[in-house]
């Protein structure tokens, strides 16, 4: 059964066009039109081992927990996820930079009493530990950054003593981040390109990579990859506040990890960007 005969059959209705999208770094994407004048997004999986189900899980987890603008999932399995189709022209403008403010700090005001999700998932392609854990820097040390160091260690990208330096930056962890912020749900992976904007408004926020974790991990890739104005940054810190010591000292660790991440997948340049972050603090 072809793509087109499966979104019928699943759909119920006839499909009239599939046209390709941008995006999807773990499958292809493409619009498809229905003959009831309809459309939804559909990602199909280009690699063994299929996991677009998590991502349809993320999705819906953000759904149930908050009242982010996300795709409404119709469809998921490993090899197949099927979403609602939101109109985007990626015009952003201040009014939908503040909406994001307002949005985020929203997300960020649901939380839990531990840090992490009641199952692993993803960020991007690359598998996501979520162990419920009390402490903070426990997760963020463990499951974060040491459990990518080991990825990129085993993809060939980083070598032994980085990824000591990783270890040594974790012990230390008590003194360079909070150590007990509140459990935040975040989106996780939060850079401008899952960000949809239509006539200068926020449309949908995409592709996460959601847990319970500190606010300040979102704000650090944000910074890190850049993309957002200052009125998205003016109308967070005026409705849930930025707090003393983020710029100054946690954001650089915060972003090491999605420099981890992109190490892992891309090496090149990140892998520089992150001997910069462990050279500032071990």
């Amino acid at each position: 059964m072809d793509l087109r005969q499966r979104l019928e059959a699943i759909l119920n209705a006839g499909v009239t066009s599939l046209t390709p999208l941008s995006g999807g770094c773990v499958g292809d994407v493409s619009r498809a039109d229905l003959d009831d004048g309809t459309s939804v997004v559909v990602k199909t999986a280009t690699r063994s081992g299929a996991t677009l189900d998590i991502e349809g899980f993320m999705l819906g987890a953000l759904a149930q927990r908050s009242d982010a603008p996300v795709p409404r999932v119709v469809h998921a399995e490993p090899d197949l996820l099927v979403m609602e189709h939101i109109p985007n022209d990626g015009v952003a403008g201040d009014e939908g930079f503040r909406q994001l403010g307002d949005t985020l700090a929203a997300l960020h005001a649901t939380t839990s009493d531990r840090f992490g999700l009641e199952r692993d998932t993803l960020i991007g392609p690359l598998p996501q530990p979520n162990p419920w854990t009390a402490s903070w820097t426990e997760f963020y040390g463990r499951s974060r950054l040491q459990a990518m160091a080991r990825l990129a260690r085993d993809a060939g990208r980083l070598d032994t003593i980085d990824a000591r330096r990783v270890d040594l930056l974790c012990d230390r962890l008590d003194q360079l981040i909070e150590p007990d912020p509140t459990p935040s749900l975040i989106h996780g992976d939060l850079w401008s390109g899952n960000v949809l904007w239509h006539q200068g408004n926020l449309a949908a926020l995409i592709d996460p990579g959601c847990y319970f974790g500190a606010d300040e991990v979102d704000l650090a890739m944000m910074a890190l990859f850049g993309g957002f104005g200052p009125a998205f940054w003016d109308r967070y810190h005026e409705v849930r506040g930025i707090r003393a010591g983020f710029w100054e000292r946690r954001r650089e660790v915060y972003q090491l990890y999605p420099l981890l991440v992109h190490a892992t997948l891309f090496g090149g340049g990140y892998i520089g960007q992150v001997r910069g972050v462990l050279d500032r603090y071990v």
